[in-house]
């Protein structure tokens, strides 16, 4: 049964969509940050592995309520690689070397860029599809890639 709580369906069906794209680009990073985690090396690798592995712990949890805040809403969430693959913002990594400052700085750039996206949204739900609650929910989670990328460009300093 479908959600009575006062957004169309066809309101509802927007907002899923655009969140799946949002658990697409959450999905995407938490998987470069593991990347990050397992491939460090260099005389910080200690301390990054650490570092990174409290980033991707952070980032399940995001994935997890994004894809809860979808079923809320009475739609599916995407749970493929190619799907994520498909509704994504975020590209694959590519570097040459796998050390803490390359692993940083591509990071940061995907974080910047989910922020972006979560803050041209917060509008849009909360206006155009009148969710008011997922614009509150996607000012929180832009918050915390906010936190998280503050955490990355401080290392670049």
């Amino acid at each position: 049964m479908k959600p009575s709580i006062g957004i169309t369906k066809d309101h509802l069906t927007s907002v899923s969509e655009a969140l799946n794209t949002i658990l697409a680009d959450e999905t995407v990073l938490y998987v470069k940050t593991r990347g990050a985690h397992w491939n460090v090396e260099g005389p910080d690798f200690h301390s990054m592995h650490l570092y990174f592995e409290s980033q991707y712990q952070a980032l399940e949890e995001v994935i997890d309520e994004v894809a809860e805040r979808i079923r809320i809403l009475g739609h599916y969430a995407v749970a493929s690689v190619p799907q994520y693959l498909e509704l994504t913002h975020l590209s694959e990594d590519s570097r040459e070397k796998n050390n803490s400052i390359g692993f940083i700085k591509s990071l940061l750039a995907d974080h910047e860029a989910v922020i972006i996206h979560l803050r041209e949204n917060i509008k849009y739900f909360d206006e155009e599809l009148n969710d008011a609650g997922t614009a509150d929910f996607i000012t929180g989670l832009m918050e915390k890639h906010e936190k998280m990328a503050w955490m990355l460009r401080s290392h670049l300093k």
